[in-house]
């Protein structure tokens, strides 16, 4: 019988009460003017902490983004998977699981530029950045798991093609800087291309 998991002591029960307040505060703020318009200043006086502390969290505006869009990429990828796994047809699975990604992505347009941005050329010692890369390779498992069913691809292929498929879809998102571009346009843009790569 495995052992229950201890509770956190108090220390780690305050830093993590932090974090909490920190996020839910950027948040907020990247969501209604975004992160170009927002001071760091501004996110530690709406999580009640001074900016030193704010500073031991996340050093720059870049990481306190790729603090608060990783949480909301995480979910789209959750929700992308439990929707593939009932589709199928592989191109219509591939795009089951990106498409919310995209949607994530274009809540605000200029937040999630900058999310892919300091995704692409962030510090890769920096542990948000690391976890994005990381939610990154896991839609790109997602993405390969679903076209290795049925044996069109050996397992190789099914993952590099899930990285050709991964990098589609970020240029997809960046190269779209207008907030007018439709999700449905960006999607079905990245559907035309993947469907070339697909064997028919």
């Amino acid at each position: 019988m495995p052992a229950a998991p201890q509770p956190l002591g108090r220390r780690e029960r305050n830093k993590q009460e932090k974090l909490d307040r920190i996020t839910a505060a950027a948040s907020e703020l990247f969501a209604e003017h975004g992160i170009d318009d927002v001071t760091t200043q501004q996110i530690a006086d709406k999580a009640d902490i001074g900016t030193g502390t704010l500073f031991l969290y996340a050093r720059t505006k870049g990481e306190l983004l790729l603090l608060v869009q990783n949480a909301h990429y995480a979910e789209a990828l959750e929700r992308g998977r439990a929707a593939a796994e009932a589709v199928p047809d592989a191109l219509d699975a591939v795009m089951a699981i990106l498409q919310p990604i995209v949607e994530c992505n274009r809540v605000q347009v200029e937040n999630g530029r900058t999310y892919l941005r300091e995704m692409v050329f962030g510090d890769p010692a920096e542990p948000r950045h690391s976890e994005a890369l990381h939610i990154v390779a896991q839609t790109e498992e997602a993405v390969a798991a679903v076209l290795g069913r049925g044996g069109k691809f050996t397992a190789g292929d099914a993952a590099t093609t899930a990285r050709i498929v991964s990098a589609i879809m970020f240029l997809g998102m960046s190269g779209r800087p207008d907030p007018a571009f439709r999700v449905e346009d960006i999607v079905q843009d990245i559907r035309s291309q993947i469907r070339l790569l697909l064997p028919r």
